[in-house]
């Protein structure tokens, strides 16, 4: 960011934003911190969160409050579905979302594509209270690569998935050509009949501009695009998250049917996500029904 913004005490660690706020907490103890290939990383043991990752200065993940992200990036298209089989995840690396796959029990095969084998490093030896053993789980098969070309033209061309999770960092730099219109076409491309495609999209307070432009991307692209929103603590904002499809609608399933299979396909361990949840998180704010709608 701009060397105008003011810096905040060193036994605080910072994230802005916007070009004008930002948020803070209190840092603990540092664990490690190094540059990959890719990108710098920080491991951090804090008061409020536990153990906490960032890359490049933006927090990434917490043991304490990653299932808010997870849980609804995961089981929101995932419980509007008959039952997940197939899954693809581009990023991911700190096997957050493919601990919530496994909880369905339809679930043959999670792929992770993680382009940063050290994310992934890091997480086994630091995050285990984000995957709870996921990455090593005979189901899930893990890939170190790009996921833009993993997409576009490898092996996953010849593939179909009932859901493709995009586990992202924000949409500029490396992750930027992830959230493009053409790179949105080519999952909608890999996705099996009710198939659908999830994302978080951003800070709409504080990164409207983002926000709207992904909701314009990913409208040109499916028949079906619904944004909702969860407030996620370590992100320091409302945050929002969107499923697209040409044929799965989470909104046609109301809350009873939810709970009901959540029961019946004995999902447990859930800390947020619920049927009245599922579409809470649907209705949208006066002041953003113009944004997201």
């Amino acid at each position: 960011m701009a060397d105008t913004k003011p810096s905040l005490p060193e036994e605080l660690l910072s994230e802005w934003l916007s070009e004008d706020a930002g948020y803070f907490l209190k840092a603990g103890r540092l664990l490690e911190a190094g540059r990959s290939r890719f990108q710098r990383y920080e491991v951090w043991e804090t008061p409020r969160f536990g153990r906490l990752f960032r890359l490049d200065g933006c927090f990434m993940s917490s043991e304490r409050d990653e299932f808010l992200y997870h849980e609804n990036l995961v089981h929101v298209p995932g419980m509007a579905h008959d039952g997940l089989r197939r899954v693809l995840v581009i990023g991911g690396g700190d096997g957050g979302s493919a601990e919530e796959l496994l909880k369905h029990p339809t679930i043959e095969q999670v792929k992770i594509v993680e382009l940063d084998e050290k994310v992934v490093d890091i997480s086994r030896r630091y995050l285990h209270g984000v995957h709870h053993g996921a990455l090593d789980d005979p189901r899930v098969e893990l890939q170190i690569g790009d996921g833009l070309r993993h997409v576009t033209d490898g092996p996953a061309a010849a593939s179909r998935y009932d859901l493709i999770v995009l586990d992202l960092t924000d949409p500029e730099g490396l992750a930027e050509a992830l959230y493009g219109e053409d790179f949105f076409c080519a999952c909608r491309a890999l996705l099996a009949e009710g198939g659908a495609l999830s994302l978080h999209l951003g800070a709409p307070f504080f990164q409207p501009e983002r926000v709207s432009s992904l909701m314009q991307r990913l409208r040109r692209v499916f028949a079906c695009v619904r944004p909702y929103l969860v407030h996620i603590p370590l992100y320091g904002s409302l945050w929002g998250l969107a499923t697209a499809s040409d044929r799965l609608d989470p909104l046609v399933v109301n809350a009873d049917e939810i709970d009901r299979r959540i029961a019946a396909r004995r999902i447990g361990g859930l800390q947020h996500y619920n049927g009245a949840v599922h579409h809470a998180q649907f209705a949208l704010p006066n002041h953003l029904r113009a944004l997201l709608a």
